[in-house]
């Protein structure tokens, strides 16, 4: 199987459970830093039950296969590899979510693709402690 097959397969069905309230969420799509990343894993580093997509089978697979730097395929190839891992994460998450997406681009995988799966599940209610409606005014 090719390499992109692989990837899309694992995007489409590898593990991306999570236990409730763990869930951490980073933007930095086109930021001119990585601070977003810095600060979720430094929240991470202090609450070690808490998890973001890299920390599942699913994103530890594709970064394994190389989806974090390779550079073989095309960047839209990637973003929606990892679009599809996002929004079956989301899905599968509950609770409160922690993000850290201070600027966040309309064109990130967080506004994009998280965000509104976000909004659309249930078992979701809160962003950083705020309602989740509530929080996501600043980005719609």
């Amino acid at each position: 199987m090719k390499k992109i097959e692989q990837a899309w397969k694992i995007a489409a069905t590898a593990d991306v459970s999570t236990p409730p309230s763990s869930v951490v969420l980073y933007s930095v799509s086109y930021l001119p830093s990585d601070e977003n990343k810095r600060l979720a894993m430094q929240y991470i580093a202090e609450h070690p039950e808490s998890r973001t997509l890299d920390n599942t089978p699913c994103g530890q697979a594709l970064i394994a296969l190389g989806m974090e730097t390779d550079h073989n395929f095309p960047d839209t190839e990637l973003l929606k590899i990892w679009a599809l891992a996002s929004r079956r994460f989301i899905e599968a998450a509950s609770g409160n979510v922690i993000a850290f997406v201070e600027n966040a681009d309309k064109r990130s995988t967080f506004v994009a693709t998280e965000l509104p799966q976000i909004l659309k599940n249930p078992r979701i209610l809160k962003i950083n402690g705020t309602d989740k409606f509530v929080f996501a005014e600043r980005f719609l």
